[in-house]
């Protein structure tokens, strides 16, 4: 019992000076799983504070887990790789959420299309949180991806962990 007491005062101080976006100047370190259909792996991303709510980022994704194709084929590193620069709308403060929190909606240009996304970060101390955010692709560089071009060109979920440097 003393140990589960002194975890919840040392979470809860942690949380007293937590913010989940600082303005410009703020930077923002994002690494966690990315689930879409047909594969799973790793994203990692950055965001730097440009003004009060606006921040520029870039992410980048790699599948781990993909299922072969009809024909049993295997996807190589290209197809499975996915690289975007990102522009974020840092809202928290002006839905007056908890410092805490970010809402941030955004858009994103990648190797693969134009898309847009849409996040949440929660700090529970000043340096580390988590993220969750949805992603979807409005414009593909191909009119119809078919195979593995469906990869990284669809509808994506991520969560993991955020950090503040």
């Amino acid at each position: 019992m003393k140990k589960i007491t002194t975890l919840l005062v040392l979470l809860t101080v942690g949380l007293i000076n937590a913010q989940a976006f600082k303005g410009k100047g703020d930077v923002k370190f994002d690494i966690g799983a990315n689930f879409q259909d047909g594969g799973s792996g790793i994203r990692v991303s950055s965001d730097f504070g440009l003004g009060e709510n606006m921040s520029f980022g870039f992410a980048a994704s790699y599948l781990l887990s993909v299922s072969n194709d009809d024909l049993g084929n295997k996807p190589d590193f290209g197809d499975r790789v996915d690289i975007k620069g990102r522009f974020n709308a840092n809202l928290g403060n002006v839905f007056k959420l908890d410092p805490k929190m970010d809402l941030y909606p955004g858009l994103d240009l990648g190797l693969r299309n134009f898309g847009a996304h849409l996040g949440f970060r929660y700090f529970f101390t000043e340096g580390f949180g988590f993220f969750t955010e949805a992603g979807i692709p409005i414009a593909s560089y191909k009119t119809n991806p078919i195979g593995f071009d469906k990869l990284n060109n669809q509808f994506t979920f991520n969560i993991g962990a955020s950090f503040n440097l």
